[in-house]
């Protein structure tokens, strides 16, 4: 409680500053294929939040058949921005996959570029990409991929609205 009635103001780490937009609960859907794969349709819940003292962001996202509603993927994670531009962040997938991502922010135009530094537990992907853009309070992202078969190229793309 603040004492004074009026609701009480959550504190931004400094570093995070430049993300804040990203904070909250993120829902829409979403389209994936790759040459090895059928072509298919989820819906999506992203989430992004923050405990107000460290310069972290927790992340953790679900995915679903559109259809029926039965769960497909989870992964959930840390988004560390530093105060040059850059990010690391750090990703464990529900498959054991895990992914050590590194790139950059530009909070202006809202755009956050990741590329894997590491992919591990993995026995056919190579690397990851992934970039988050944010037009009109729309959140969309690409999600790269690159395979032992296959070079690298979009594997997911999908379209959220903060709810």
């Amino acid at each position: 409680m603040d004492g004074g009635g009026g609701k009480r103001e959550r504190v931004v780490h400094p570093a995070i500053e430049p993300l804040s937009y990203l904070l909250g609960t993120w829902r829409g859907e979403g389209e994936g294929g790759f040459p090895t794969i059928s072509s298919f349709t989820y819906g999506e819940e992203l989430n992004f939040t923050h405990p107000g003292n460290k310069p972290v962001i927790a992340y953790s996202q679900k995915t679903w058949k559109l259809s029926s509603g039965e769960p497909m993927h989870a992964e959930s994670g840390y988004w560390r921005p530093k105060p040059d531009g850059t990010i690391e962040v750090v990703i464990a997938q529900s498959t054991g996959l895990v992914e050590l991502q590194k790139g950059t922010y530009d909070a202006e135009n809202k755009v956050v570029k990741l590329q894997s530094e590491l992919v591990g537990n993995a026995s056919k992907v190579k690397e990851i990409s992934r970039v988050f853009t944010m037009v009109d309070e729309e959140l969309s992202y690409v999600v790269g991929m690159a395979t032992s078969l296959t070079t690298h190229q979009p594997h997911l793309k999908a379209s959220l609205k903060k709810i």
